[in-house]
């Protein structure tokens, strides 16, 4: 208890920050905006027009909360070099509470990124052909995903030596795994290994999930995977996060313990 009272304070300062830093602010709530207008409109039309545009906002999700890694990255990367976490030590605060204060309140920011995305398909014409629950269901199995994601980028910002490095390496590895992925097109019509990879990918699990729950079905002449990720998709990218989260919990306690006791 006293662990996550201490993680709800640091994540609450981590939310007051954000609120002051209207940069970071207008990054999170403006990015969701780009992609939508630039997928769903330069590339979207010559893959099937609104069709294709309410098939493609699973996937805009899917990247939303994936890229929201970058945010806890240069966050927590900044704290760091600013000597915030070394003021931290000084005080009786667990080194789990420090992290676990930093995933949720990305997470908060999480959640105001995906209502833009939300926004952006309702108005491109996106609409869920499910009941309420079924829509609350991929919404939180998306943030599920987000705080899995989260932990990687903890990791990532604890390895790089500075926030300009952490920014890089936090979108070196983004890029490929959202794209060589099913959120925007259809994996099997990746070239050899790229099918399988894109297959097993959880992004491309979660897509696929949000499209089940959300009822949206593909455009005519998409072709679809069905591998077992694809038969499955909740079930393996809800225990690809608890993965995620048991791997890099445990490594990123280490890495701090290690970086911070020098």
């Amino acid at each position: 208890m006293r662990v996550l009272a201490e993680s709800a304070d640091l994540a609450l300062r981590n939310l007051l920050h954000l609120r002051r830093t209207p940069g970071l602010l207008i990054t999170c709530l403006v990015e969701p905006v780009v992609y939508a207008m630039l997928i769903g409109y330069v590339f979207g039309n010559s893959l099937g027009g609104p069709a294709y545009r309410s098939y493609m906002v699973a996937g805009l999700l899917a990247q939303t909360v994936a890229f929201t890694t970058t945010f806890t990255t240069v966050g927590l990367a900044r704290d760091l070099e600013q000597g915030m976490v070394d003021r931290f030590r000084a005080l009786p605060v667990s080194r789990v509470a420090l992290l676990l204060g930093r995933t949720t309140s990305d997470l908060a920011a999480c959640g105001a990124s995906v209502a833009v995305t939300t926004a952006c398909g309702l108005l491109m014409g996106w609409r869920p052909h499910t009941g309420p629950f079924e829509v609350a269901a991929g919404v939180l199995l998306a943030l599920l995903f987000s705080f899995a994601m989260s932990w990687i980028g903890v990791f990532v910002a604890l390895v790089a030596p500075n926030t300009q490095v952490a920014g890089s390496l936090g979108l070196i590895w983004l890029f490929p795994a959202t794209f060589v992925s099913s959120a925007f097109v259809s994996g099997s019509s990746l070239p050899g290994p790229l099918s399988t990879l894109a297959a097993w990918n959880p992004i491309t699990s979660l897509a696929g999930a949000l499209r089940q729950l959300f009822g949206n079905t593909p455009p005519p002449g998409f072709r679809v995977q069905h591998d077992w990720p694809a038969q499955h998709p909740a079930l393996y990218t809800s225990a690809c996060s608890v993965l995620l989260i048991a791997v890099f919990v445990t490594l990123s306690t280490w890495r701090y313990h290690t970086r911070t006791s020098r």
